[in-house]
């Protein structure tokens, strides 16, 4: 694939991002693409493996080597028509995704892979500026009404693929808008809005008809949509944070992370925020929980905001710099790393464990913290205090939310809170409903979401007219 020697021949270059001291005075995106020629080039260095590990890797199974040759032979407009093949949002995942691609190619076994998501990127980008992403509306309709609640990444790949075999598809999201965390997770530095707005006017054209503002299990009865709908899919996510209950939490100043990053989200996007309580970093002492990509996120908008200090705890160990290849690859490596927004500016400290919170007149001032062993015991004589006027609680989310819509309908759980469906059917334990995503699976990376919400259109489209030609 590629270029037969290229791999020798061209060394590995990544995308640069613009200066610190330039992008963290916007929340536009910073990362700066790379020219035709130098993706050519890169594409070039794709090796003809006797095995692409690279298709494991990636949860959408891509197929990597496929469209990086035709970008090395100039085929562009070829190269889209494979990559949507398998993933109906590259542009998302050229952007958000950490690239477990990367990780499994076999060229990573000298710490230089094939620059896949920049290749990715590149090839999606170009394809919306040369007119080459169109409506795909169905010729034909089956005459049956499918209902997907959530319109994140799972319902907005299981939506495109039902409308374009001919469902009449209705998307129902509590938001003003769809995306789900996409848009409302996501920081703007990390992938703009309009990536999405675009998608969506797709498949408005494709025939999706989104139903916004409508919180099913709250302000739409779930029992109305089982009772008109042929099948329904909930891919309404993971939103259950995991907490922190320890002494202190009542005080002032401490939030969720998916309440803090919300807000900025609405404001870059200019939609009305009346009633609530703004959360800013601008001039904070601000202390992250959770080493993960929400508090990395965290990071990144507490320091466009003008924080004083920002600090990230993480109460896991911090992992080798490097791995040993020969005990972990192909599969996705423990080691560290280091996000563009840690590079902004943060103090990172592991094995962390805060025991309380403390303040006067209601609001959080200190933080309690003890350094712990591997198995988070406590270390003696390791205490120590945190200055804070903004806790953010980036520490994961434990399930679905089960107050209203499940409750309601009565789907059964898995052991961790999940809604309960295998991989092959997606279906509940209502015959007719179906699950997808990390509703379904669990907090998850975008491109599981989107791998999933493709099969479940898959097993939807089967159990609805007996056959499908939806790919798995």
């Amino acid at each position: 694939m590629g270029k037969v020697t290229g791999f020798l021949e061209i060394e590995r270059k990544e995308r640069p991002y613009a200066p610190v001291s330039e992008r963290v005075r916007h929340f536009r995106e910073f990362v700066q693409p790379l020219s035709e020629q130098e993706t050519r080039d890169q594409a070039a260095r794709c090796m003809d493996c006797g095995i692409p590990f690279c298709h494991e890797g990636c949860p959408v199974n891509n197929q990597i080597p496929d469209w990086n040759d035709l970008v090395y032979r100039d085929h562009w407009e070829e190269a889209i028509k494979n990559l949507h093949s398998t993933n109906n949002f590259p542009e998302f995942t050229g952007r958000i995704c950490p690239a477990p691609c990367e990780a499994s190619c076999t060229l990573n076994l000298d710490d230089n892979p094939v620059t896949i998501k920049t290749i990715e990127c590149a090839i999606i980008d170009r394809a919306w500026e040369q007119g080459w992403v169109k409506p795909e509306p169905p010729t034909s309709k089956t005459g049956k009404k499918i209902a997907i609640i959530g319109s994140g990444p799972a319902g907005l790949a299981c939506a495109q693929q039902l409308a374009r075999v001919g469902h009449e598809v209705h998307v129902y999201d509590k938001h003003a808008k769809a995306g789900g965390l996409l848009r409302y997770g996501i920081p703007d530095f990390k992938m703009e809005k309009h990536h999405v707005d675009r998608r969506i006017e797709q498949m408005q054209a494709e025939g999706v008809v989104f139903h916004y503002g409508a919180h099913v299990g709250v302000n739409v009865p779930i029992e109305k949509i089982v009772k008109t709908c042929d099948a329904i899919v909930l891919a309404g996510g993971a939103e259950k944070p995991r907490d922190l209950p320890i002494p202190g939490r009542e005080l002032d100043g401490i939030h969720f992370a998916m309440d803090y990053l919300p807000q900025q989200n609405r404001r870059v996007g200019n939609e009305p925020q009346e009633g609530v309580k703004p959360i800013l970093a601008a001039g904070k002492h601000v202390i992250v929980i959770g080493g993960g990509d929400t508090g990395s996120d965290c990071i990144g908008t507490a320091a466009r905001q003008g924080a004083a200090s920002i600090t990230q705890l993480e109460i896991m160990s911090q992992p080798p710099e490097h791995e040993n290849k020969l005990l972990t690859w192909p599969d996705w490596p423990l080691k560290l790393r280091t996000s563009a927004s840690q590079e902004e500016g943060v103090e990172r400290e592991f094995s962390v464990m805060t025991q309380k919170f403390s303040g006067e007149n209601g609001r959080v001032e200190k933080l309690h913290c003890v350094h712990v062993d591997d198995k988070f015991k406590h270390v003696p004589g390791s205490e120590f205090e945190l200055k804070a006027d903004l806790v953010l609680l980036a520490m994961g989310y434990v399930h679905p939310v089960h107050e209203g819509m499940l409750k309601n309908l009565g789907v059964a759980l898995d052991k961790r809170g999940n809604v309960e469906a295998n991989t092959l059917a997606y279906q509940t334990s209502i015959k007719k409903v179906f699950a997808a995503g990390d509703m379904r699976r669990g907090q998850s990376l975008v491109v599981w979401a989107i791998r999933e919400g493709r099969q479940t259109a898959h097993a939807v489209d089967k159990f609805l007219v007996g056959s499908t030609n939806l790919p798995r």
